[in-house]
């Protein structure tokens, strides 16, 4: 699951990043509010964590475009203010979930599984394609039934593809979702490794991940 970090504090931005990349989450962080629109924009993301006061743009302000523009990323604020008046600001312009500061991480993460747990849209809180599962709230994928031991960057990229199938997507979204460096894996041979390894485990499984040379890979039913 990948999510936007948007936290002008840079002491408090690293922490958040280095303990929810320790959780498993793929995480890009930024420290203005009109970057944080800009990454909302083109990328795709599940949670975006927020703090209100932010240069170039507010936290406010990133959460209202977001809803203008009817972006599906749950969204979490981060603020010192704790009035009643501020919450009901926050929550009206369109967040979903408020956190005061300072906060237990603990409860933060507890935060992001719930909003995980909302249904968004059309989308169901459990991703299906042929006999593979894929449970973004638990981070577990099985086939027929049975748990797939993925690595966590096995399982990044196996949820980009199901996410996107039947959609070609090309190696630069794969390396933004499979890696914290998205330039390691670029250049080498690093993503066709993973794909194989992926292809050996989950054989026969009513899916297959087919190579488009020259753009990518897409995963298909059978």
């Amino acid at each position: 699951m990948r999510i936007l970090v948007a936290e002008d504090d840079r002491s408090l931005r690293e922490v958040l990043v280095l303990g929810l990349e320790d959780n498993g989450y793929r995480v890009d962080a930024v420290d203005r509010g009109d970057d944080a629109i800009d990454q909302l924009k083109f990328y795709e993301y599940d949670v975006a964590i927020i703090d209100w006061r932010m240069p170039g743009a507010s936290g406010i302000d990133v959460v209202r475009w977001a809803r203008r523009h009817d972006r599906p990323t749950a969204l979490l604020m981060l603020t010192a203010r704790d009035a009643p008046p501020d919450r009901i600001q926050g929550l009206d312009a369109g967040a979903d979930d408020y956190l005061v500061k300072p906060f237990d991480f603990g409860e933060l993460l507890a935060r992001i599984r719930a909003l995980q747990r909302r249904p968004r849209g059309v989308d169901a809180p459990v991703i299906a394609r042929g006999r593979v599962t894929l449970d973004p709230v638990t981070r577990e994928a099985a086939a027929d039934g049975r748990p797939l031991a993925l690595t966590v960057t096995e399982y990044n990229i196996l949820e980009l593809l199901m996410r996107r199938s039947p959609a070609v997507v090309d190696r630069k979204a794969i390396a933004e979702h499979g890696w914290r460096d998205e330039t390691d894996p670029l250049g080498s041979n690093a993503i066709d490794v993973q794909m194989s390894r992926l292809r050996a485990k989950i054989p026969a499984a009513g899916i297959r991940i087919v190579t488009v040379r020259g753009a990518g890979y897409r995963l298909d039913e059978a």
